[in-house]
């Protein structure tokens, strides 16, 4: 592991004298790439400096056991020695978390798409549900989220909804939301108080950027149209709305959340870059899938991945079977203990891929 260490913090040296290389830092792409590169192995770097203060300490406490004469001298070291042994089983443990490999995406933004799936109108309802659970949850991170374009559901909620979430480690905290969600609940509707279950698909894509896909002019079909929701009095008189087509892959955005043509171009450019990213992002995630045995950020997007059962005020995420009794602070935003324990999942699939 210290050889490996090693290896990371030369590494690490090299970068941050090419960052300061004037040809670096007018080379745009190379740049931004090294800079990323640089600040993911600072942790490790970081971890490294301090397991190894924690090794040179332990050396001097048992020098000082093996020589020093003085009782108070030697029960000190004994001290110290304890507590460095405590402190080096720890960052052992932190070092190999550190060292498991990571989805290369896991740092970008995200971008959400939330589908009402079967269910008609309570399926609509519910995606709206997942949608102010996300917010709220972006809220105490201290993310941005931005609305990309959304189709109101005909009693409420949405039928679909997207939107981009900024912020450090972005994607590598939401991919554990793609997959189907399951509500179980009575709805309004119901005379009878029977409880209905519908779902609502979530799809978390890491937001591509321009290094990472180059789009040509010539491949996309712009079409402008008037907005249809919430806007102001520029709705429906303006032609803000756009649709983008890129035409070798056939996929299709659209976003009318912004007055202005260019802002929403912007947007849909960014989704439109993402979708086209995932194609290639797909391959990696299939790849580690096949080496797994079990399933926690990855694999088919059709899979019930969690339900959400309110008359028992219960949240079941089937991937890793936690089971909570606390939904509505879930769907209030606190979704941290859910996620957190996906990683803990994640990092004992690779622990123990690396050991097979």
């Amino acid at each position: 592991m210290i050889e490996k260490l090693k290896l990371i913090a030369e590494k690490y040296k090299e970068i941050e004298l090419k960052l300061q290389d004037p040809d670096v830092v007018s080379d745009m792409k190379q740049y931004v790439k090294l800079n990323k590169d640089y600040k993911e192995l600072q942790p490790v770097v970081d971890a490294y400096h301090e397991y190894s203060n924690v090794l040179s300490n332990t050396d001097n406490a048992k020098a000082i056991l093996q020589n020093e004469k003085d009782d108070e001298f030697r029960e000190m070291a004994k001290m110290e020695l304890e507590e460095l042994h405590e402190r080096r089983e720890k960052l052992e443990e932190e070092i190999k978390v550190l060292l498991l490999p990571k989805d290369p995406q896991d740092k970008k933004n995200a971008i959400v798409e939330i589908r009402g799936g079967a269910g008609g109108d309570e399926a609509s309802l519910f995606a709206g549900d997942l949608y102010r659970m996300y917010i709220r949850f972006c809220e105490l991170q201290k993310w941005k989220v931005e609305t990309v374009d959304f189709t109101e559901g005909t009693m409420g909620g949405y039928k679909e909804i997207i939107f981009n979430v900024k912020g450090d480690g972005v994607y590598g905290i939401m991919k554990f939301e793609s997959g189907v969600h399951r509500v179980q609940r009575v709805p309004e509707t119901e005379a009878q108080g029977r409880i209905h279950t519908s779902a609502a698909s979530v799809v978390v894509l890491p937001e591509a950027d321009e290094v990472d896909v180059e789009i040509k002019e010539n491949d996309i079909r712009k079409d402008t149209y008037c907005s249809s929701g919430a806007g102001g009095q520029s709705v429906n008189t303006t032609y803000s709305a756009v649709r983008l087509t890129h035409e070798p892959t056939g996929i299709v955005v659209t976003c009318q959340d912004e007055r202005s043509q260019i802002k929403n171009y912007e947007k849909a450019l960014k989704v439109l870059r993402s979708r086209i990213f995932e194609i290639e992002h797909q391959k990696y995630l299939d790849e580690v899938a096949g080496k797994r045995k079990t399933m926690v950020s990855t694999g088919d997007r059709s899979a019930k991945i969690r339900t959400y059962n309110y008359p028992q005020n219960r949240i079941t995420d089937h991937r890793i079977g936690l089971t909570m009794h606390n939904m509505t602070n879930v769907l209030n935003g606190d979704l941290l203990p859910v996620i957190e324990a996906l990683q803990v999942a994640e990092n004992a699939e690779k622990m123990k891929e690396g050991v097979e």
